[in-house]
């Protein structure tokens, strides 16, 4: 079983920026796949970003290309999501989640499914 807890969601104004944490205690990320979802209100859950820690390759989608940067830290069992320019449609709650398997971002998308492990998501409100 992998545990995944995300923090650093908050209030923000448009254009602001946050830095999301996605730690996995008691387990390595070494190898991992690790994927960036959010879920707006009324809306369909919805892929970010994702990053495959054994060799750092990563993907992002097209909302968020150039805005968003996903990296890792293994040494703390860590990945982060940092949102810049952020924008009142990033509103959403944020939800990691891990492929222990490793594969699950190298298909140039965002496969909910290939994600066995999930968080409770961390909140992002965007408003002025």
């Amino acid at each position: 079983q992998v545990q995944l807890v995300e923090s650093g969601g908050g209030l923000v104004q448009p254009g602001g920026s946050l830095k999301l944490s996605c730690v996995t205690p008691g387990s390595t990320l070494h190898g991992y796949a690790i994927g960036w979802f959010r879920q707006a209100p009324g809306k369909e859950r919805e892929g970010v970003s994702c990053i495959s820690t054994s060799d750092g390759s990563t993907f992002y989608t097209d909302s968020v290309k150039g805005r968003f940067t996903i990296s890792e830290d293994n040494a703390n069992n860590t990945v982060y999501l940092v949102l810049n320019t952020l924008k009142p449609e990033d509103t959403a709650v944020y939800f990691c989640a891990a492929d222990p398997l490793g594969s699950a971002c190298r298909f140039g998308g965002m496969y909910s499914i290939l994600y066995d492990y999930w968080g409770q998501g961390t909140q992002v409100a965007v408003s002025s």
